[in-house]
């Protein structure tokens, strides 16, 4: 498989798949930019090599052709964070967007319009009406496949390279993250240096670990983090659970929650959970003590009691101090670390302490020479609130892609380049 640090793209004309899905303001204001400068590296390196660059990227979850949407919007802040003055086709398919890659010298760079204008970039037909026959919807399926690979084709006549560097986007079987790779040899597709540099942090974790290993698993619902949990339970030394999944773990166990966050249809999943730790030797390290409040709100009353005993009307928000230390002990201890999920409420500031502890921890283990893997919006959005990020080994731009990666799953977007 070509790296890109060994490839020459002198000469060539380079799709890329990027990730600039980004938040914009009601001016269209681009609020956090680090989903587009993550991707400069990798585009700077096609140009300097001497190539020409088409950018392509989806924004937001549009139904059609959406101004909201525009990739237009955020065409000057790519031009300055790449150095250049970036072209914009506005359709991504068509004779524009053909004509425009085509024209492109050596140096120069396009950005194509949202590619989920079209839904045959996600294959899912749209309009559907939910009591829509089998018949219909299997027929409708069937014919969006047939669009899909047609718009692949078609991004992919543009460019006599393919470089994916969208990991966000690498568990969807989407035109231009996976299905668009069939259009090129081996030697002609390959990662850029974020999404290899994912690749390379996920299988240091769970394929090269360094133990102990600690992995901390926060979140509201057991339900949307099973899969991952069952995974790691087979790999890591010490599984922190935390977060709103908290509660369920405490009910479970015969616990006083209060009006704490739960999923009573998850209890018995709970108790299978800690006896599957018991049984692979996995100190499952659970809260003792919590920051309860009176209200959900971050200037309600509160206080610190055990976890299994929140009065009435009460509910958890956070850990407490006494959690607080036991976390941070095994953290500490630790060698190889991932983390993905908050301990409480973080963007609550009343309720964000528990998170800044857990945080604080990961980075004195990284500073001693543990190895340190961040992911999940919320889990970013702290170490970025605090202060730490610099201090971790490696901070994702994946949530969904990362998840999936951990569980073992097969992601689609690297599939398609390196075969597994």
């Amino acid at each position: 498989m070509q790296t890109i640090d060994k490839f020459s793209f002198s000469g060539q004309k380079v799709f890329v798949r990027v990730d600039f899905n980004v938040p914009l303001d009601e001016k269209f204001n681009i609020t956090d930019d680090t989903r587009i400068r993550a991707a400069i590296p990798t585009l700077k390196k096609i140009l300097s090599d001497g190539g020409s660059l088409i950018i392509a990227s989806h924004l937001g979850r549009p139904d059609g052709v959406t101004e909201k949407y525009s990739l237009k919007h955020i065409l000057g802040r790519v031009s300055d964070l790449l150095g250049v003055s970036v072209e914009f086709a506005g359709d991504c398919l068509g004779a524009e967007a053909a004509g425009k890659s085509d024209a492109l010298k050596a140096g120069q760079a396009l950005l194509l319009e949202n590619l989920r204008f079209y839904a045959a970039e996600e294959g899912k037909p749209r309009g559907l009406a939910k009591d829509a026959p089998a018949e219909e919807v299997a027929a409708a399926k069937k014919a969006e496949k047939q669009k899909q690979k047609e718009m692949a084709k078609q991004l992919a006549s543009y460019a006599t390279v393919y470089v994916n560097d969208a990991f966000g986007t690498a568990h969807r079987a989407h035109a231009s993250t996976a299905i668009i790779a069939d259009y090129f040899d081996a030697d002609h597709k390959l990662f850029g240096y974020l999404m290899q540099n994912e690749i390379n942090a996920v299988e240091k974790v769970l394929k090269n670990t360094v133990r102990p290993f600690t992995a901390i698993m926060g979140g509201s619902k057991v339900s949307s983090k099973i899969d991952i949990i069952e995974n790691l339970l087979t790999k890591v030394d010490n599984l922190i659970i935390t977060g709103g999944m908290t509660y369920t773990f405490t009910k479970a166990l015969g616990g006083k929650i209060g009006n704490s966050i739960v999923e009573n249809d998850k209890l018995d999943l709970a108790l299978s959970l800690i006896q599957k730790a018991k049984d692979n030797n996995v100190n499952l390290a659970l809260a003792v003590d919590a920051k309860a409040a009176d209200s959900f709100s971050n200037d309600a009353k509160t206080q610190f009691v055990p976890v299994g005993e929140i009065p009435d009307g009460w509910e958890g928000l956070d850990i407490g101090p006494e959690t607080e230390k036991k976390f941070a002990a095994v953290i500490e201890a630790s060698k190889t670390i991932l983390w993905n999920g908050p301990t409480g409420v973080f963007e609550f500031e009343n309720f964000a302490g528990g998170s800044k502890s857990v945080g604080m921890a990961i980075a004195k283990a990284t500073d001693k020479g543990a190895f340190s893997l961040v992911g999940g919006g919320d889990s970013v959005a702290c170490v970025n609130k605090f202060g730490i990020a610099d201090r971790m080994s490696y901070v994702s731009t994946g949530g969904g892609a990362l998840l999936e990666f951990i569980e073992g799953k097969v992601l689609p977007g690297i599939k398609a380049i390196r075969g597994y």
